[in-house]
């Protein structure tokens, strides 16, 4: 095809093509480079191709110039790293003495842009990747020479802040922290990181330094707020895109129907969309939600190009999970162009240099506003054509996106949630902080707000001790070893296949994803797991080819612990959640077809937590109970369909649950909670939110001509009770009572 929006062929799809978006070329602005650079940095500039800047590129760099913390928030592709690399060139020239920390939030996006600087820097800089990857001979020369460190917030957390002793002359040089896609992070990431910030902002005033912060990140709708949250800084927003932008063209897909009506899955659908786009020599790159469906997508998209005569190792997958060595081949064969495909996760989604990438095909939705956009973005780049192909699901949201595709294309861009204040992250960090410097009560009042608190709870507890008028960690070993920044906690569990390691899982995730039984895929291959061995840490798997994939089934229940606030007909509690995975689904590897369902007996996980309880009236003995339940059940999938859109989270981060009968009111009502223990804002977003979402709702249910609801409206693939029962016509009935009560 000549261009990626008008591929060969296309026309035979055509029916699959329920949207079509097309964002039109854009000019560039430009501005004078600022004043007083040094005529070296100017120098690479100029070698490089930089005459001149585009306008946000300037205001940020001036901004700088001017001592204030900047946070650059523009489109995919508009340059913004320049924003950070002008000042860190002119830091470097101008006090040679000077350090930089660049912060990234995975491996390949670190080695990507240390690339990308000694590209533009030439000899003239020392940079260095410090994370887990970097062998040990190499980190001393980095902490001692390197100008311009490039790491990740988990190295910073376990490598760097308890050994500041080693970073001492580093620390007090620093004068520039550069934060990369801080859209990235939120939730319970985010959480983490702003305290590892106000960790690592610590260290710096104790070696009397005082860097400044330049952040960039994708829109978000509340820029200036995430800032503050996450470094407790305040930040000029530079957020007027002066960048060029080629003609991109978005589609949303409904994937076909099979012979018998039955909706084809997406899966196979991706699959087939990526074949297309590489047989017509489109560079392709598929995302999907989870690694199961990654992996699913490889595996047919490999036996399609077999078929077609295109050998299927051009096509690879790429996700968290898999080891170094196979990341660095991966990310490689790409970068060169030798892959023509990849199938990937959130893994590839952020800002690493793919080179010319003509189409992305998103599995489903991928979860929020900001990162459809910025998978899309991944297309074309710059003032290049690009393709963005959204892949819809048979799941609510998906569907009602598809029916109302203005609430994704006419939309501003949600807020960042995020909660550093959260009890049980905020002690987590508070015994990092005390193990690497005493902290203070004067200094506790200005780190956070419930700080002084929470240290006085950890003494209590035994972890803190107070002497010399400070709290003081009362190990020996670093806390911060225990403390995962990505989840909620719980050892990593190791997938082994004999004596070799396949990977790696998060406690929680091995608990649904390395069960017995457990179907695991990894870059075309299938595992069986035959033991999870939760006291040894490990999954013992063995090759097996079977013709299904697994899907774990969870149960949970919530328990209210308080009532915080009561308005409208719903009220804000904090809780304590329940979760067991009861059992396992053994699906078709080329659909959605279900075989049957597995039994299993695992440890239940508690929590507590925040969330939004609404109650019904009370159930009737003398009408049908199955549908009056029924109406109960829907307008819980109704609810949970959307609120995640309006909580500006991931829909894995919040969980709900249905009752026909409430502990307190003895009437059948709904709940969604924050699934992150001790919370991080979602409940509270939703409780806030819940006028549009219950409105939302009502339109997803009576929007879709469905009778008796179906996968376009109530029915979800997550349900653990198999949709049953559902009664859509009291279901709306439900959410009209919800919106009359408002």
């Amino acid at each position: 095809m000549a261009e990626a929006s008008n591929p060969p062929n296309w026309e035979r799809f055509a029916e699959q093509i329920a949207y079509l978006h097309e964002e039109e070329v854009r000019e560039g602005r430009y501005a004078e480079t600022p004043e007083g650079l040094h005529p070296a940095v100017l120098a690479r500039l100029a070698a490089a191709g930089f005459e001149s800047l585009f306008s946000h590129q300037a205001e940020a760099i001036s901004a700088w110039q001017r001592r204030e913390d900047v946070l650059v928030t523009t489109g995919t592709s508009s340059g913004k790293s320049l924003a950070y690399v002008v000042p860190t060139l002119q830091l470097a020239h101008a006090e040679p003495m000077a350090r930089a920390l660049y912060l990234f939030p995975t491996k390949a996006l670190a080695q990507d842009q240390l690339e990308r600087l000694r590209s533009l820097a030439g000899t003239s800089l020392s940079a260095g990747v410090y994370d887990g990857d970097t062998p040990q001979s190499q980190r001393a020369a980095i902490r001692r020479s390197a100008q311009v460190v490039f790491t990740n917030p988990d190295m910073l957390h376990v490598g760097i802040l308890p050994g500041h002793q080693n970073w001492a002359r580093f620390l007090k040089s620093l004068r520039l922290i550069v934060i990369d896609e801080v859209h990235v992070y939120r939730g319970i990431f985010g959480s983490h990181v702003g305290n590892v910030l106000r960790r690592l902002l610590r260290q710096c005033e104790a070696y009397r330094s005082n860097p400044q912060i330049i952040a960039c990140s994708a829109t978000t709708g509340n820029p200036a707020e995430h800032f503050r949250l996450l470094t407790g800084r305040e930040a000029t927003i530079v957020n007027d895109d002066g960048s060029p932008r080629g003609r991109r063209t978005y589609i949303l897909w409904s994937p076909p129907r099979r012979s018998d009506g039955t909706p084809l899955g997406t899966n196979a659908t991706t699959s087939e969309i990526v074949v297309s786009l590489v047989q017509a020599n489109q560079r392709t790159l598929a995302f999907s939600r989870t690694r199961v469906s990654a992996e699913l997508v490889l595996k047919a998209t490999r036996r399609r190009l077999e078929e077609v005569g295109i050998d299927p190792a051009t096509m690879e997958s790429y996700r968290a999970g898999y080891t170094v060595k196979e990341r660095r081949n991966i990310e490689q064969s790409f970068f060169r162009g030798e892959l023509r495909g990849l199938s990937a996760t959130s893994a590839m989604e952020l800002g690493v240099d793919v080179g010319g990438l003509d189409a992305v095909v998103m599995n489903g939705y991928p979860g929020s506003q900001a990162s459809f956009w910025q998978q899309a973005g991944r297309a074309g780049r710059g003032s290049r054509a690009g393709l963005a192909i959204m892949v819809a699901a048979a799941d609510p949201l998906e569907q009602f996106l598809l029916r109302n595709p203005d609430r994704l294309f006419g939309r501003t861009s949600e807020r960042a949630v995020i909660q550093p204040d959260n009890p049980t992250i905020l002690s987590e960090h508070l015994k990092c902080a005390a193990h690497e410097r005493p902290l203070a009560p004067s200094e506790l009042i200005h780190y956070s707000p419930g700080a002084l608190a929470a240290a006085e709870r950890l003494e209590a507890a035994g972890y803190l001790r107070f002497f010399g008028g400070q709290f003081a960690y009362a190990g020996v070993d670093s806390p911060a070893l225990n403390v995962n920044l990505r989840n909620g906690g719980g050892a990593t569990i190791r997938l082994m296949t004999g004596a070799e390691e396949l990977g790696s899982m998060e406690f929680q995730r091995a608990l649904s994803s390395a069960h017995p039984g457990a179907v695991y895929l990894h870059r075309g291959q299938t595992f069986l797991v035959r033991e999870l061995d939760l006291a040894a840490n490990r999954a013992n798997l063995e090759p097996t080819e079977v013709p299904y994939y697994t899907q774990p089934v969870m149960e949970s229940s919530l328990t209210d612990r308080q009532t915080l606030d009561s308005r409208d007909g719903r009220r804000l509690v904090s809780c304590t959640v329940s979760d067991q995975v009861i059992g396992y689904r053994r699906k078709a590897l080329d659909g959605e077809q279900v075989y049957d369902m597995v039994d299993l007996d695992l440890p239940v996980q508690t929590f507590d937590t925040y969330g939004v309880r609404c109650d019904f009236p009370a159930l009737s003995l003398d009408d049908d109970m199955a549908a009056q339940i029924g109406g109960v059940h829907g307008a819980e999938h109704a609810l949970m369909a959307v609120a995640p859109w309006f909580a500006g989270c991931d829909r894995g981060d919040l969980g709900s649950t249905w009752y026909a009968y409430g502990p307190e009111t003895g009437r059948p009502g709904v709940a969604i909670y924050d699934r992150v223990p001790g919370g991080v804002g979602l409940a509270e977003a939703v409780y806030a939110a819940w006028p549009e979402i219950v409105r939302a709702a009502l339109e997803l249910a009576t929007s879709c001509p469905c009778r008796d609801g179906c996968p376009a409206c109530l029915l979800s693939p997550r349900c653990e009770s198999g949709n049953e029962p559902i009664d859509k016509p009291l279901t709306v009935q439900n959410l009209q009572r919800l919106i009359d009560s408002l």
